[in-house]
């Protein structure tokens, strides 16, 4: 029969005088490690010793007892609790609670000093938030729990709020199914079913990242640098009822702003109120708008400013604030610091200085009357007004002077007082009254006369030019110049016309992309180099050299470059056919080729926005199999659409791929050319689909 095993006797704990204790050279600790003795003093001086010494008793040479004990485990308490002695915080022979071992029992004072230490755990991470979530819903204030656990407050914060992610990813963390770096990406959404969704969405996916992570979870919020947030500001956003959600891990440069549609209307709210102020200073119309589109004025004439220069009194005062910003520049010169005050004083003192000096700008009221002003918001959240903009239906209508009772005067026949209409023969009796009425003394010449000396005029100068090739592109040159820059004044005898291009279907910031501002700046530039007046333009045109002329004239031309894909009706409604659109096309290839364009390198990727949100799932499959291999696809085939759309997005950048209403087809090759037909068939994207059915096809509108 089995010998049962005695059971365990635990040595007895005993208060013993703190002053009967002495350290025990058998602590293997000997290198300072974590809390420092002077704050492990403090905390036992608030909450009391949470954990007794262990001790043995001291014998003499001799074996015998000493009365006294050694500390072999717990020898920071001791040196805390000495501590505290010193401070008369504690009194020497204050009774201390010690677990006595027996001084030569058979384990030996260094191994229960080891172990003490060695299986002792720290507390889960988990447990640390959960603790700290305890503390503060208890009634404890951040700073004070920071302060007892010498911590920052900053990090009792970031505790806090992992302790608020989803109790489910928590367990998931505490069976480390999750990194520490994921649970923190987390934090950014206080949603638990969504946080609950995006973990489910990582599973199956390639990325697991904490910065996938956050980016799934902000992607319906609005980043607090947004010009829209900026514009209407965190503060007035908030007190709306809107929330703004923190990394408290990350550099967040502000959080996200959880409510957008509360955002917009915060937006259109402000501006509607700056569009009501601009309107009642006398302008007739007010456009407000959160994002102008590209090329928002063209057709449109500005209207000018005239400048008033400062008044006396206005110069006086600019003379006083100067005195004063250099009185305080000479006083603090030689300071290592300026005062908050002080800077802030003298910036206020160079822009009421610059505000005065520059005098005013002011717009004639009778033309305000008829013009309008462009309101929206500048990327960086500033108010941008852009007055002074007359619609072609509000411009003046100038009515002809009346010709007189004599050879102008028209009758109400249609007949002009001096000659019949065209084609007319005169009537009976003309030829003599008009003789003796220009026996009276000279008059104008007729209408029909001067037609007709003008015709050969006309006929004899188109004959002149076409002999002077530098004569007639300056004539060209000049029209587009007046169409481009002069809003189409008719200062110009060319029939030439330029219609600018407008752009029906656009997408969102179309006018912040690399070619529109290039544009913007190019056109800036030249109309800083024109005359205000068009009366001027031509002189001002002969004065540049071939090479800036020839520039000029590709600015002014490129406005009218139209390879726009637009939808044919069925039916030729006498605007435009299918005929004409594939034309139009084909020649834009020939000119891109010629000008070498590359959508890529001019700053075009696609986006969810802007390509893979508005197609099918298995176009958005067959454009990053294209672009990046089938096996990339196939990352992304199980998902939903918009996480598809956004993933793809992720894959295909940097991948140089362009959908195909966006390449430039190579030219074929010769033994192409003369194997193909006749007749040039449409670019993919066009082709329609087969109909089916005994209907015949659509014959094609001539163009």
């Amino acid at each position: 029969m089995a010998k049962r095993q005695p059971k365990l006797v635990l040595a007895p704990a005993q208060g013993i005088p703190f002053n009967l204790l002495v350290l025990s050279q058998s602590n293997v600790r000997r290198v300072k490690n974590g809390v420092t003795i002077d704050d492990l003093a403090v905390d036992i001086e608030r909450r009391g010793l949470l954990q007794g010494l262990s001790v043995r008793p001291l014998l003499d040479a001799g074996g015998q007892d000493t009365g006294t004990f050694h500390v072999p485990a717990g020898g920071r308490r001791f040196r805390a609790l000495e501590i505290l002695v010193k401070r008369n915080r504690l009194a020497p022979d204050a009774v201390i609670p010690c677990v006595v071992k027996p001084a030569d029992g058979d384990v030996s004072a260094e191994e229960d000093s080891y172990a003490e230490n060695a299986f002792r755990e720290p507390l889960h991470p988990l447990d640390e938030f959960r603790g700290m979530q305890q503390l503060v819903d208890q009634g404890g204030k951040i700073e004070d729990v920071a302060a007892r656990f010498h911590v920052t407050p900053a990090v009792v914060r970031q505790r806090l709020k992992l302790a608020c992610v989803s109790p489910v990813l928590h367990e998931i963390y505490a069976a480390d199914g999750m990194t520490l770096e994921q649970l923190m990406a987390f934090t950014v959404s206080d949603d638990h079913a969504r946080q609950e969704q995006v973990w489910e969405l990582i599973q199956s996916h390639h990325n697991q990242s904490a910065h996938f992570i956050r980016a799934r979870l902000n992607e319906s919020t609005v980043p607090a640098r947004d010009p829209r947030a900026l514009f209407v500001g965190i503060d007035t956003y908030v007190a709306g009822g809107g929330c703004v959600v923190r990394d408290l891990f990350e550099e967040d440069r502000g959080g996200w702003l959880q409510d957008a549609a509360l955002l917009d209307r915060l937006v259109l709210e402000k501006l509607g109120a700056e569009a009501d102020r601009i309107r009642a200073e006398g302008w007739k119309w007010v456009e407000a708008a959160i994002d102008l589109p590209y090329g928002y004025h063209h057709g449109l004439r500005p209207i000018e400013a005239t400048h008033t220069p400062p008044t006396e009194a206005k110069l006086a005062e600019v003379a006083t604030l100067q005195a004063e910003a250099e009185a305080l520049e000479n006083e603090w010169s030689g300071a290592d610091e300026i005062p908050d005050e002080i800077d802030a004083r003298v910036n206020a003192l160079d822009e009421r200085i610059a505000e005065l000096a520059g005098g005013s700008w002011n717009y004639d009221p009778a033309e305000m009357a008829m013009a309008g002003v462009f309101v929206t918001i500048e990327r960086n959240g500033e108010l941008s007004v852009d007055p002074g903009w007359v619609r072609a239906e509000d411009e003046p209508v100038v009515e002809s002077e009346p010709h007189g009772e004599g050879e102008g005067a028209q009758r109400e026949d249609g007949v002009d007082g001096d000659h019949r209409q065209p084609g007319l023969a005169p009537e009976s009796g003309e030829d003599e009254v008009q003789t003796e009425e220009e026996d009276e003394g000279i008059k104008p010449l007729p209408d029909r006369l001067i037609s007709e000396l003008t015709a050969e005029r006309t006929l004899a100068l188109q004959d002149a030019i076409a002999g002077n090739p530098q004569v007639a592109f300056a004539a060209v040159l000049h029209n587009l110049v007046l169409a481009t820059f002069y809003y189409g004044r008719a200062e110009s005898c060319l029939m030439v016309t330029l219609t600018k291009v407008g752009f029906g279907f656009q997408p969102s910031g179309m006018k912040d992309s690399p070619a529109a501002v290039a544009i913007e700046a190019r056109h800036a530039m030249w109309k800083e180099r024109l005359p205000e007046s068009d009366r001027d333009l031509w002189d001002a045109l002969q004065m540049l050299d071939a090479n800036e002329q020839a520039e000029l004239f590709a600015h002014c031309a490129a406005y009218s470059v139209n390879a726009l894909y637009e939808v044919a009706p069925k039916y030729d409604n006498g605007r435009i056919s299918a005929h004409t659109v594939e034309r139009r096309l084909v020649h834009s290839h020939v000119l891109a080729r010629a000008v070498g364009l590359d959508m890529v390198a001019s700053g075009w990727k696609p986006t969810a926005d802007n390509f893979f949100g508005k197609v099918t799932k298995a176009r958005i499959i067959a454009a990053v199999t294209e672009g990046k291999g089938g096996e990339t696809a196939a990352l992304i085939d199980h998902l939903k659409k918009p996480d598809m759309a956004r993933e793809a997005e992720r894959l295909m950048d940097g991948a140089g791929w362009l959908p195909e209403p966006l390449r430039t087809p190579e030219l074929p090759a010769q033994a192409d050319l003369l194997e193909a037909p006749a007749t040039s068939e449409l670019p993919a994207f066009l082709a329609e689909p087969d109909v089916s059915g005994d209907e015949e096809p659509m014959a094609i509108a001539a163009e």
